[in-house]
């Protein structure tokens, strides 16, 4: 090729790829794309899902016997402790606030991407460094004592995995904080022109709220691990008695996270769930603002109830009147939603396919970890069942039952969109079947081993004990082979699934109104909005995109990003009323 040649090739503009084409390679590198970073998040968890999965089975292979006869109990502690770490800092969170914000938000305002693109690359390498890190941190030597408590180590083993597991809860939180930013500043600034606040989908009301208790949270948890990690390797005494510490300190400071972290985790499927249930029951939401102001009120109230963790631990009783009493006004606005949910789907047109079974599972079973969500906030009663399996029962109602549930309804309800191709129902609706009988059968029993008076966090036990926890250990049983339609479904629909089409479920959101993977940069030009999210019934209005010529273009965008394109483009796609208040309020 002459140098004429390569100048003339050299000039001309690169081919982009066809809409939503992606080499599988670019999931493998440092890539800005939000979509691709939500794919990456989402994979990476899914295999952190596995492994914490693999250890949950090993404690209650475990458990199946009083005695200690499949690991000692110092492994036993130690993969309890990874456990618990790795489900929530490493497979909840990162899902939740990493893959499905990430690869929604911008998709649902109409953005063609996050405010900050580089910073959400950043964000997710980070989180998958940490889970490196922890992993690692077992085979040097972590924690023995559980991951809530603070541990008094001796050997130089132990001390090293506990820095590294601390090194790695830093890094993955940093990850959050960094994220959550990103969140926040793309919903509040980068909305199409139209949509206010009370306009956006009710996932980016939740995702708000997430955002918020992301930023104010995890800062407190870093700073606590940043003592224990000077207590441990440099010798100071911030939370060892021993030396003048006070190792209640450290639970205040870990609890003032680790319950907002319970929201943190809840809330982003909350909105799922929000967006699920009227598609497929073909009916409004009922109460939009109710949902969408309860996602704030919990965000705020969060962050007012962590002592309720430490009724035990020698507060005084007006701290203990204190936090009973938020921790069972924060039941109210979780009550709103709930009831908001069911209005939704009465006398609706249900399709009872995946996203709604697991959807309706996760009202269901999150309103069982609701109830005794407030019975665990009565002083009296939480000092009763205080660190016995009542309280790992509430747990996991809460976050397997609602979180993992919630997740695996948006998984199915947005797997059209993201692959292009239709998952198989019947693998879909086994895999609700299995995973509902599984969880009821193994998190149910042990409200009645908490009542009486098993303890969490040992491997040897009682034998009067030992029927319950066999029917638990036949329940996990059933939950992981729920996995194994689970993983058929996925990769069999990927590869030789039905094609999906742009909108299969007939959604309003703006996710729908583009192509099926979506484009690289999300819409061929600014959607406008003709409709609201959820105005099902309510006539044949649709989101419309509009493509400005270059005369247009340029006067809007020098007027910014809030006043561009206000003018309706064609009188049969004139704004409903609402969207036109919303865009009062957007100039406000």
């Amino acid at each position: 090729m002459t140098q004429a040649e390569l100048q003339e090739k050299a000039n001309q503009p690169a081919q982009p790829p066809e809409p939503g084409e992606r080499k599988w390679q670019d999931y493998f590198t440092f890539n800005t794309d939000h979509k691709v970073i939500g794919i990456q998040y989402l994979v990476t968890a899914f295999v952190f899902f596995f492994i914490g999965g693999i250890l949950a089975s090993i404690i209650r292979v475990e458990l199946a016997t009083p005695a200690s006869d499949l690991v000692s109990p110092e492994t036993y502690n130690r993969v309890f402790t990874m456990h618990g770490t790795i489900m929530i800092f490493l497979w909840v969170v990162p899902a939740g606030t990493g893959a499905f914000a990430n690869y929604l938000i911008p998709l649902m305002i109409g953005a063609k991407d996050m405010a900050f693109p580089k910073l959400n690359a950043v964000a997710f390498w980070m989180n998958a460094v940490g889970g490196l890190l922890l992993l690692s941190s077992f085979f040097v030597g972590p924690a023995e004592a559980g991951w809530t408590s603070y541990p008094p180590l001796s050997t130089t083993a132990s001390r090293a995995g506990e820095a590294i597991w601390i090194l790695s809860l830093l890094t993955a939180g940093t990850s959050s904080i960094l994220g959550g930013l990103n969140i926040g500043v793309t919903i509040l600034k980068m909305r199409v022109p139209g949509m206010g606040l009370n306009q956006m989908p009710l996932f980016c009301w939740s995702m708000l709220s997430t955002t918020a208790l992301q930023l104010l949270a995890t800062p407190v948890l870093a700073a606590a691990l940043i003592l224990l990690a000077f207590d441990l390797l440099a010798g100071t005494t911030f939370f060892n008695p021993t030396g003048g510490g006070d190792p209640v300190v450290y639970q205040h400071m870990f609890w003032f996270y680790s319950h907002p972290a319970v929201y943190i985790m809840i809330l982003p499927f909350f909105g799922v769930i929000s967006e699920v249930l009227p598609v497929h029951a073909r009916k409004p939401i009922f109460g939009y603002r109710a949902i969408a102001y309860s996602s704030i009120a919990i965000s705020f109230l969060g962050l007012l109830v962590w002592a309720h963790h430490m009724f035990t631990s020698g507060t005084p009783g007006w701290m203990r009147m204190f936090f009973m009493i938020a921790s069972m006004v924060i039941a109210v606005p979780t009550g709103i939603k709930v009831f908001s949910w069911l209005a939704t789907i009465w006398g609706g047109k249900l399709t009872l396919d995946a996203p709604m079974l697991f959807g309706m599972g996760f009202v269901s079973v999150f309103v069982i970890g609701g109830i005794t969500g407030v019975m665990l906030a009565s002083v009296p009663f939480d000092i009763h069942v205080h660190d016995t399996y009542f309280v790992v029962a509430h747990l996991h109602y809460v976050l397997f039952g609602g979180s993992v549930l919630g997740l695996f309804a948006g998984f199915y309800h947005w797997f059209p969109k993201v692959t292009g191709r239709m998952y198989n129902e019947t693998l879909g609706q086994i895999h609700f079947v299995l995973t509902y009988i599984g969880l009821n059968l193994t998190f149910m029993p042990m409200h009645e081993l908490g009542l009486l008076g098993m303890n969490r966090r040992i491997a040897i036990y009682d034998p009067k004990f030992q029927a319950l926890n066999e029917l638990c250990t036949v329940g996990a049983i059933i939950m992981d082979t729920s996995i194994i339609p689970f993983l058929i479904n996925v990769f069999w629909s990927i590869a030789r699934g039905k094609k999906a089409g742009d909108n299969p479920w007939k959604g309003l959101t703006l996710e729908w109104m583009t192509t099926s993977p979506p484009a690289i940069e999300n819409f061929e030009g600014v959607p406008v909005l003709a409709t609201g999210p959820y105005d099902y019934g309510m006539g044949d209005r649709k989101y419309q995109t509009y493509v400005p010529t270059s005369d247009e273009r340029e006067p809007a965008l020098a007027a910014g990003p809030n006043s561009a394109l206000r003018a309706d483009p064609d009188p049969a796609v004139a704004a409903h009323p609402d969207d036109r208040q919303g865009e009062s309020q957007n100039r406000e």
